[in-house]
């Protein structure tokens, strides 16, 4: 249990310190006016009240990541609370605050065009395409994910066709009007119900007091069921998205960073919705650990469950909350997902109207973007939802590190301290090439050359930043010379 009020008190003070350091990075203006009312359009750039915003980004990039992403990553032990914690504070939090307040500092651009900025038009065309299908991707998922588990809890009363089309509708409703008449008014009842969610769930755990495992260096090895099939480099780092870094957060916080009134609030907002989030995810890793008697059982369940971590989800918080639990574990395991749909459709809208240069403000122009994105994502709801799943894990932590790479060209060319984001952006490429040529989604090759090739590709980075950083502290000189 110690280990894990340690790992609370250091995301705490990651907020608290390591975020004020970021701000100064940043150059923070209070004074200078945001695009929420520069740009005002009454649909997307809306001012709202930054209580109203925070909530709104917490629910938008939590969905079900903290939850079902920490219970599965809970089956390597407790070197995921190290993981949730570094990952939350140096990787995670850097990379939602950049993204939105870069967004910000470019009248709320999305992070497909701002990557073309920092890393040329050809990295622009590809983040366009890249980012787009993987909006619909997760717009999919939380289509089909929801609509079983509301098929399976009404006994298939109406049919899961049924629920899909509800859920489309309502989809479509949140991606066309305006960003304070739907999402507005109750994405912060379902954000406040998803934090009182995790709270119920520490409060019974640490008064029971559930033997929580320690993190020690013998913990540190490789806990799960199948090491051999799922080593903790890079497995962990895939299956812990949400709750550590997740390249889907980059995708929303332009939409927040358009209803913003003052710079300052880019530290709560971006910073803390994912430090908050990172706390939700050690909470649910700890309860996983710890609820059937220790990870080796966790390792069990989910083995006998075929990986299901709604099972999980469902039976401890039933078993923790009693019929308080029902309500929130079906907010949880069915609003959650929806409201992380939702915005990845809307988010694909505002991409695709951004390169297109198509005004937002005519309800027509929107219908035009929106209508092709719901047919492609339909079309892909027909796809094995495992097959989708799958992909959409390794898609999504490889935008996380093409945006870490996109902040540090910034950085390098701003001439500010690019280590904040170089360090996490490399070890991230080492991350995701690893795991496509490992995992059995991929390559299926061995982890001695899955590392290797991780390794090298980070390297070649590296030195390329390196020497980018070499060029433009010469570059003075150079011109004088001239």
């Amino acid at each position: 249990m110690i280990s894990f009020f340690c790992s609370v008190l250091a995301l705490i003070l990651g907020y608290l310190l390591y975020s004020k350091f970021l701000e100064k990075i940043v150059g923070v203006v209070p004074e200078r006016k945001t695009p929420a009312l520069t740009m005002a359009d009454g649909v997307d750039y809306v001012p709202l009240p930054v209580w109203k915003i925070f909530l709104i980004q917490f629910l938008n990039i939590a969905g079900l990541g903290p939850i079902f992403g920490a219970v599965a990553g809970a089956m390597w032990g407790p070197s995921a609370f190290l993981w949730i914690v570094l990952g939350s504070i140096f990787a995670g939090g850097v990379h939602d605050y950049f993204s939105g307040m870069l967004s910000l500092k470019h009248q709320g651009e999305n992070i497909t065009e701002i990557s073309g900025r920092y890393l040329g038009q050809p990295m622009k065309q590809f983040m366009r395409g890249f980012t787009l299908v993987l909006m619909v991707i997760v717009g999919a998922v939380f289509i089909m994910g929801p609509a079983k588990i509301i098929d399976d809890m009404t006994q298939g009363f109406v049919g899961i066709t049924t629920w899909v089309w509800v859920i489309f509708i309502y989809y479509i409703l949140s991606t066309i009007l305006p960003i304070d008449k739907l999402i507005g008014k109750i994405y912060p009842l379902f954000g406040i119900a998803l934090l009182f969610m995790a709270v119920g769930i520490a409060t019974v755990m640490l008064g029971k007091g559930f033997d929580i495992p320690e993190l020690t260096l013998a913990n540190l090895s490789n806990l799960h069921t199948a090491p051999e099939k799922f080593p903790l480099f890079p497995m962990l780092f895939i299956t812990i998205a949400c709750g550590a870094i997740s390249g889907f957060h980059a995708s929303q916080s332009p939409m927040m960073a358009r209803c913003m009134t003052n710079e300052k609030q880019g530290r709560t907002i971006f910073y803390g919705a994912m430090i908050s989030e990172g706390v939700m995810a050690l909470i649910w890793a700890a309860i996983g650990m710890s609820f059937y008697g220790g990870v080796g059982e966790l390792n069990e369940i989910m083995v006998a469950q075929k990986g299901n971590a709604a099972f999980v989800v469902n039976e401890i918080s039933h078993s923790l909350l009693g019929k308080v639990g029902g309500v929130l574990a079906l907010l949880g395991v069915v609003a959650a997902p929806i409201t992380s749909g939702d915005t990845a459709f809307r988010s694909a809208r505002l991409i695709a109207a951004d390169f297109m240069k198509l005004k937002q403000g005519a309800i027509k122009n929107r219908l035009l973007i929106s209508i092709p994105l719901f047919a492609i994502g339909y079309a892909i709801t027909l796809v094995d939802f495992g097959v989708v799943w799958r992909y959409f894990a390794w898609t999504n932590q490889t935008l996380a590190t093409l945006v870490l790479w996109t902040i540090t060209a910034y950085l390098i060319k701003e001439r500010k301290f690019f280590w904040v984001t170089l360090v996490p952006a490399v070890f991230m490429t080492a991350v995701i090439t690893s795991y496509i040529l490992v995992a059995p989604e991929g390559f299926g090759v061995s982890t001695g050359i899955a590392y290797a090739a991780g390794i090298a590709a980070a390297s070649i980075l590296l030195v390329v930043s390196l020497l980018k950083v070499y060029l433009k502290k010469n570059e003075p000189e150079m011109e004088m010379v001239k």
